[in-house]
């Protein structure tokens, strides 16, 4: 949730909301709601401070005075829990509205919407292009079955079979182990969550039609562990002296992928269910671009080592999503399509996230929200799409990139053409 003092106070923070391209109109509603609330919380406080010193004065009155003197405070009372409802229906009222309003863009992000993203550096020679895309390789080798995935559960199911499954076991493997030598604690979390989490982790309102409900909307299946990662420390004071708390998130994911009508329809690089290793830091706000930085880090030290071409672009601010103050994301090239494409992100949500869980550390100034991020370590059906393409032979092939090779305990798998 934003800052509202800020927003009132700073313009240079109602810009960078501005930047994100919200809804015409909408930060000027939140202000007006705002005062619309102060308006009333200043009336209550009022209101209830004359109330008890009318209950003050009838202790201090004679006989007499006191039943006029005891109607006065009733009445009192009954306006107060009449201005008390009022404030009430006023909070949620702004509530509401400001929970549509996405965290300001950062001034180092650029201007622009999804084709505007600024190159932050180019890694690697992106080489020819294969002989079959990875949907065509998938299923000639053996590796994919797309048809059968669309028969039992519809568009965007695949089955993954044979070595690929292994690879895919081979990945998590290897990535885990990267993130846990980088201090980050390993957690298979829960899939399913209450509304509650998917707000306060700041994926409610905005991107609920990307979410799968459950059980009459009781329960909601989350797209990535940043959400249950998000809520293990709602509503704590966390030490400060054990700053940056870093997890790794292993889970699958299910995503609606709605606004996606006929895009990448062909193989697994954009499904409704995959699985996902994901970085997730607690930060302290003087440290938290240095974490996003080494989260980054930790991305392009994966894909080196596989040996994949990629660029990593600073996504503009139209194109951000409402948590994020700034997001990097990783591209690799796709020699299919001859062009990149998104494989990994990593953002910082400052301290969106933290105001609506509550999560927090104690300096010598008082409380403090801390600041959360979040980074995708590895992606596994997206990642396999490139990698069928990149080791694919000659001959129909496929040679498992060194690194995975002492987890999937075989080098190569031959053409089954």
């Amino acid at each position: 949730m934003i800052d509202l003092k800020r927003l009132r106070d700073e313009p240079e923070y109602r810009r960078g909301i501005e930047r994100k391209r919200v809804a015409a109109g909408l930060v000027d509603d939140v202000l007006a709601a705002d005062d619309a609330a102060r308006d009333l919380r200043r009336r209550v406080e009022e209101l209830r401070a004359r109330q008890n010193a009318a209950s003050k004065e009838i202790g201090q009155a004679s006989p007499e005075e006191r039943p006029a003197k005891i109607a006065a405070a009733a009445a009192l009372k009954e306006e107060l829990s009449a201005l008390d409802a009022d404030l009430t229906v006023a909070e949620g009222a702004l509530r509401a509205l400001a929970l549509e309003l996405p965290n300001p863009a950062d001034p180092s992000v650029p201007d622009g919407g999804e084709n505007d993203a600024a190159v932050v550096r180019v890694v690697g020679d992106p080489g020819d292009a294969p002989a079959l895309d990875h949907a065509a390789f998938g299923d000639a080798i053996g590796f994919i079955n797309a048809e059968r995935g669309a028969e039992v559960s519809g568009s965007r199911f695949a089955y993954l079979t044979n070595e690929a499954v292994l690879v895919e076991l081979a990945l998590l493997q290897w990535v885990m182990g990267i993130l846990v030598r980088e201090g980050f604690a390993p957690v298979a979390p829960p899939v399913l969550v209450r509304e509650q989490a998917m707000e306060d982790a700041g994926f409610f309102p905005t991107d609920r039609a990307q979410v799968y409900e459950v059980d009459g909307g009781e329960l909601f299946l989350v797209g990535t562990s940043e959400v249950p990662l998000s809520a293990l420390h709602r509503g704590e004071i966390v030490d400060t002296g054990t700053l940056p708390l870093r997890y790794a998130g292993m889970s699958s994911n299910f995503r609606r992928e709605a606004g996606t009508y006929g895009k990448d329809t062909r193989g697994i690089f954009r499904v409704h269910q995959f699985d996902k290793l994901e970085m997730f830091s607690y930060a302290h706000p003087d440290d938290s671009w240095n974490e996003h930085e080494r989260i980054l880090a930790i991305e392009e030290e994966i894909f080196t080592a596989l040996r994949l071409p990629y660029r990593v672009v600073n996504i503009a601010a139209g194109d951000l999503g409402a948590a994020a103050a700034k997001k990097y994301d990783i591209e690799a090239w796709l020699p299919s399509e001859g062009r990149y494409r998104e494989l990994t992100s990593c953002s910082n949500y400052l301290d969106y996230s933290a105001r609506r869980l509550g999560t927090r550390f104690r300096d010598g100034s008082g409380t403090r929200l801390v600041h959360t991020l979040n980074g995708t370590a590895c992606a596994i059906s997206r990642t396999l799409v490139f990698l069928f393409e990149h080791y694919q032979t000659a001959g129909g092939g496929f040679v498992v990139p060194d690194v995975l090779r002492a987890f999937t305990g075989f080098d190569e798998v031959k053409s089954r053409g």
